[in-house]
């Protein structure tokens, strides 16, 4: 309700709900907004629940809304003649921090069925949740190369939403950047390979990325025209993070 007096639209950067009340939540939002929503899910969404049916539901429900759009199934999506937002759910890859050497154990490997194969009898797999976790935020590299160079050939000002940050240096926890400990599990390396040469390539438009994930505040400027904000969090308790003008 305090959202929809106070912008045109609404971008959300995934950890919604879990996965068998998201579709709720975002009907639920839908119907108390009644402007255009831009979202993608986060890891918490997906929970007691498979990624791949999760997906699937949101997908079906966005499809048939008149303001819900899921960005992971969509492409570029036009906000104004100059500005576009594109977007993808996004993963932590293991490729930042020290992922070998990493004691945290995420509630993902415990209550997402497709990463809690790899848990089991107090034993986790590292080497096969590396390359389901891998796979997942290649996935979102790839859709981000491809919505990215189309987004940016065509628009100024782009705007891209994923749930894991994309960069070491915008994986905030705490005050601070996370440490190695955390890192392979709070920052996704692959998918601003993919951000950071298209940027370079494209001088003259500006890219603003949306994330979360890490619970963590925090800003950063990777590049000239690329630009990283981190929205806080606190379980039970959501709030704005900010608000954009847009050209």
């Amino acid at each position: 309700e305090s959202v929809r007096d106070q912008s045109d639209a609404v971008a959300i950067s995934g950890d919604i709900g879990e996965s068998h009340e998201v579709v709720g939540y975002l009907v639920e939002m839908e119907e108390v907004i009644q402007k255009p929503i831009y979202f993608v899910l986060g890891n918490h969404d997906f929970y007691r629940g498979s990624i791949t049916k999760t997906r699937l539901e949101v997908a079906q429900v966005a499809k048939r809304s008149e303001y819900l759009s899921y960005l992971t199934a969509t492409g570029v999506v036009e906000l104004t003649p100059k500005t576009a937002i594109v977007g993808h759910d996004g993963w932590a890859d293991g490729q930042l921090g020290d992922y070998e050497n990493s004691n945290v154990v995420m509630n993902d490997f415990l209550l997402i069925e497709d990463l809690a194969r790899w848990y089991d009898d107090f034993v986790l797999d590292k080497d096969g949740l590396s390359e389901t976790m891998f796979a997942l935020a290649d996935e979102a590299a790839r859709h981000f190369d491809r919505v990215l160079g189309e987004a940016t050939d065509n628009y100024p000002n782009v705007i891209a939403v994923t749930h894991v940050p994309p960069f070491r240096e915008a994986a905030w926890y705490e005050g601070k950047i996370s440490d190695d400990n955390h890192l392979p599990h709070f920052a996704c390396k692959v998918v601003g390979d993919a951000l950071r040469p298209v940027m370079k390539s494209h001088r003259e438009s500006k890219l603003v990325v949306l994330c979360g994930h890490t619970h963590g505040g925090g800003e950063v400027q990777v590049l000239d025209n690329l630009q990283v904000l981190t929205g806080e969090a606190e379980y039970g308790k959501p709030k704005i993070n900010g608000t954009l003008d847009v050209e």
